[in-house]
């Protein structure tokens, strides 16, 4: 029997079509005037349909549409949010708009594997998701030309209950996107465009959905097609789901299908930027699509791919990159790597630690850093972690010279912002908070806030938060089938005004979500005070496979169950965008309790931050970069531990201490008029100096000065003249590769004897070049004082002048520069590639040590 099928859309008088157009774009998730406009047709059905405007108008009742139809104000309402929604997606004065030197005909593709853009749309299973739809948000609102590209799962990932045990039990809701905000990519005579894909001798179609954040476009790969077979259509149900067959088979079809989706509705990006390791495939797609259109052979394809390619890792240990064994490559790219003139081999070292090594695995971290010139961690010493980590492929290369930088995040406040601080903000700072974020003199204003008016605003969001935890755990308890008296007890939790904890993130070890209840004695002591009571509200989910994890939520149910700890400690199921955003704008302080270094960056603190909550963390990920007394705590002072279980305990009793002897004081040492001033200097200061740095508009505008640019003007140079420069750079380093082991430092020389500093220090070096000529090196002296280890630190790195050739063919170079500093120093002298195209001195990664 065939189902035919067919849409019916909702019939909307006349005067209220301006909200489709509302109800089909995300701006609405940020702007509570349009919001607004949905809930007062009916709040009740705002939230059973989890404020999903498109499923919203599809169940609202007619007679309720045609009354609003009739109401003048409600109409007013709706036209002027639909003018600053049009102004919003369609005007010309933008950040990037104003830049005289920022070109017309740039466009980046953003590939990310998830998206965490709104709760109706559940295409995120945590951070990496919420950076990548704060990133387009951000994005549209700079103007900066980018769409994105990711995968549409049919059931996403899981919602999470808990059993009365507290164990953690998964189920996965299938997602109607008929009823969300996206819409089908369809080609001119209304049919949807088709992507394909030859996998393993069949063919695999791909349809586009489109979505629109603003101005920016999302377009989102889905295989739920009837002309796929059964488990094809099912590789997109889940994100993170199934084996590494599925994961390899998804990557490929964010990779290579997203490049070729951009290419099936005509768009030609200059730049493309891969949001972690998943997207790797794409720079193949990109070099194996160049040879094809351009007549040119991997090489020079390879050169211009990478260099307007940009990749971002948010990965602190290796364990966290995806890699693929050889079979499995070769399942899927057995008819792929041949039009890439590769062979198994020569693709596989393409993603390989060491090249040549016959059985090991393709990772996918690897394979992006090689298909990309600019790389980043996401935060100043997640940089530093990633530079140290790879630092094996730049072999020879000093640590600090590793190409990989950090731009660190931050959350798009607009999101994440309570309509009460908004208020605030529009009075005391006006609109420059909305148009200008990340200036810091926009914040200045922020001492002009009343003490008082700014901790009644922070006082009302504690008390939704509080009644927001009470609806929850009610809900949470009646699905367990609790008794009847656990759930009217529900509507007692919490104190609307107790100091209240934040603890929300993902639920792995190494984030240690229980190190605070290490000593329950002690915490029970501290939550029970009657004169400063104390509560702590807790969530996140662990991956279905981690059962470590599981266990943390397992234990501190538990011990939110003991009667010490009921009404004081509470954990909330099911940890999604709403939540997140109910925490962050109530809690008093926001707690984060990483193993160093392993927090890449971590983007909840920001919000809490915007929203007035103090941080108090581990010195890791942005928090190492961002903390001062002056705006929050640190847990220790970035000690790192091999025993951790010491650490634990240690940093255990750290968290005990801050909260008894400055935090809860602190909180509880109140005016005549009940404010605490010493709290809400706190959270002045944290607001001025914490909100321009950690915004995601910040965080664009860096990536766009440093990398887009930059990778736009570099592929238009490489591009020219029919790729010529490409060709020439990419033969160079063949010609380079293929004469490098005959380069050697044959000697080194300087005269050392009583020196005193600002005499010059002069060093002379001969080099052997084989075949290679002068110009194809630069020879490089690194001078500076030594540590107890012998190492040179701090110390400067001098270009050695060429001079004439020895009589056996070698060239002399020679360095001379004066002195700076007394004590024991070093020098030493190597040998690295130099072309004017090349991007730095370790873009070709070959050295010759003195």
């Amino acid at each position: 029997m065939m189902i035919h099928t067919f849409e019916v859309s909702p019939s909307l008088p006349a005067r209220l079509e301006k909200l489709r157009d509302l109800a089909q774009n995300l701006y609405f998730s940020w702007t509570p005037s349009a919001i607004t406009l949905f809930t007062r047709l009916d709040p009740d059905l705002w939230e059973q349909v989890q404020h999903n405007p498109v499923a919203f108008l599809g169940r609202v009742s007619q007679k309720r549409l045609e009354e609003a139809e009739k109401d003048e104000g409600y109409l007013a309402t709706l036209d002027r949010s639909h003018e600053e929604f049009r102004r919003a997606v369609e005007g010309t004065r933008t950040w990037y708009a104003s830049g005289d030197t920022r070109p017309p005909d740039m466009m980046v593709a953003y590939f990310a594997m998830e998206y965490g853009l709104h709760e109706c749309l559940p295409l995120y299973s945590g951070g990496l998701g919420m950076l990548s739809g704060d990133h387009l948000k951000s994005a549209s609102e700079l103007g900066v030309p980018l769409v994105g590209l990711g995968l549409l799962y049919q059931k996403g990932y899981f919602r999470q209950h808990l059993n009365l045990e507290g164990y953690q039990k998964e189920s996965y809701v299938e997602n109607d996107f008929s009823t969300m905000p996206m819409r089908i990519v369809r080609d001119e005579q209304g049919k949807p465009r088709i992507v394909h894909i030859a996998l393993a001798g069949r063919d695999l179609a791909l349809q586009i959905w489109r979505l629109d954040v603003g101005r920016t476009r999302l377009f989102l790969l889905d295989t739920n097609l009837p002309s796929n077979d059964r488990a094809d259509q099912d590789l997109t149900d889940f994100l993170y789901g199934g084996d590494a067959e599925t994961r390899i088979l998804q990557e490929i079809i964010l990779g290579i299908g997203g490049v070729r989706a951009l290419a099936v509705m005509g768009m030609k990006p200059s730049v493309h930027h891969m949001n972690e390791g998943h997207a790797a495939f794409m720079g193949l797609e990109l070099i194996r699509e160049m040879m094809v259109a351009d007549k040119v052979d991997f090489g020079t394809a390879r050169e211009i791919t990478t260099s307007s390619s940009c990749f971002t890792t948010h990965t602190p240990v290796p364990a966290g990159t995806d890699e693929f064994e050889v079979k499995l490559v070769e399942k899927y790219f057995k008819d792929y790597y041949p039009a890439l003139g590769l062979d198994l081999s020569g693709f596989m070292d393409l993603g390989r630690l060491e090249p040549g090594q016959k059985d090991a695995p393709l990772n996918m971290t690897v394979l992006a850093m090689r298909l990309s010139q600019q790389r980043n961690g996401v935060a100043r010493l997640h940089g530093e972690v990633a530079r140290s980590m790879w630092q094996s492929l730049w072999p020879g290369m000093r640590t600090d010279e590793v190409p990989i930088t950090h731009i660190t995040n931050g959350v798009y406040h607009k999101t994440w912002l309570s309509p009460e601080m908004r208020q605030l903000f529009d009075r005391y700072l006006g609109p420059r908070w909305r148009q200008d974020p990340a200036n810091p003199a926009t914040w200045d204003r922020v001492d002009q806030i009343p003490a008082l008016e700014l901790w009644r605003t922070h006082e009302r969001r504690r008390e939704r938060l509080v009644a927001f935890t009470r609806r929850r755990l009610a809900e949470q308890l009646s699905r367990r089938n609790a008794p009847r008296a656990e759930v009217r007890a529900a509507n007692e939790v919490m104190n609307p005004e107790a100091l209240t904890i934040g603890f929300a993130r993902r639920f792995a070890a190494y984030k240690r979500a229980t190190l605070m209840f290490r000593d329950p004695d002690r915490l029970a002591r501290l939550v029970n005070d009657l004169d400063r009571p104390v509560q702590v509200i807790l969530a996140g989910k662990a991956h279905p496979r981690d059962e470590a994890g599981k266990d943390l939520i397992r234990r501190i149910v538990g011990t939110a169950r003991e009667e010490r700890f009921r009404f004081k400690v509470v954990f909330l199921e099911n940890y999604d965008m709403e939540v997140a955003r109910y925490m962050v704008q109530g809690v008093d302080v926001w707690l984060n309790t990483p193993r160093r270094p392993n927090e890449a960056s971590g983007t909840s603190g920001m919000k809490a931050a915007v929203n007035g909550a103090i941080h108090m963390s581990v010195l890791d990920g942005w928090w190492d970069e961002a903390y001062e007394p002056e705006v929050g705590w640190a847990i220790g002072s970035g000690e790192t531990y091999e025993d951790l279980e010491m650490q634990d305990e240690i940093e255990s009793r750290a968290i005990m201490d801050l909260l008894e002897k400055e935090v809860v004081p602190l909180f509880y040492e109140r005016g005549p008029d009940g404010v605490p001033r010493g709290w809400t200097e706190l959270m002045k200061a944290s607001l001025q100096r914490l909100c321009p740095m950690f915004t995601s508009n910040r965080m664009v505008q860096e990536y766009t000065d440093r990398f887009y640019l930059k990778a736009h003007r570099r592929r238009g140079s490489l591009r020219a003249e029919e790729g010529r420069r490409a060709n020439n750079l990419a033969l160079w380093k063949n010609k380079i590769r293929e004469g490098w082991p005959e380069v050697k430092v044959l000697d080194i020389h300087a005269d050392t004897r009583g020196l005193k500093v600002g005499d010059n220090l002069k060093i002379t070096a001969v080099v052997h070049l084989g075949k290679l000529d002068p110009s194809d090196v630069v020879v490089l002296v690194h001078r500076g004082p030594l540590d107890q280890h012998g190492t040179i630190v701090n110390g400067i790195t001098l270009t050695m002048s060429p001079c004439d050739r020895t009589e056996d063919g070698a060239v002399m170079c020679s360095s001379d520069a004066p002195l700076r500093y007394s004590g024991r120093q070093g020098y030493t002298v190597r040998v690295v590639p130099r072309h004017d195209d090349l991007q730095d001195l370790v873009d070709l990664p070959l050295v010759a040590w003195g």
